[in-house]
């Protein structure tokens, strides 16, 4: 039997990423005054995930949307380098 190696390889089939323009579009959805029970059943995703992306993504346009998901990674990359300096000590 073969074990993932990390845990992106343990996430399950039905799991989706969904680009900044499919985010931006249902927070701008909302914000227009559809439902939010039909924009998460739309999209498949839950409520919890549906607020979770309107706490991060209300009144941003596509690319600042981009641009924090960039700084966010670049961040994570940062703060994970910084660990292993630490650790090294």
């Amino acid at each position: 039997m073969r074990f993932p190696i990390n845990w992106r390889q343990c996430r399950s089939q039905n799991e989706k990423r969904y680009s900044e323009e499919q985010i931006s579009k249902a927070v701008k959805q909302h914000e227009a005054g559809a439902k939010v029970g039909d924009i998460f059943r739309e999209m498949g995703i839950s409520l919890g995930t549906f607020f979770n992306w309107h706490s991060k993504y209300a009144g941003l346009e596509v690319n600042e949307a981009k641009r924090l998901k960039e700084v966010e990674s670049e961040n994570n990359k940062l703060k994970k380098i910084l660990a292993d300096r630490l650790l090294e000590v």
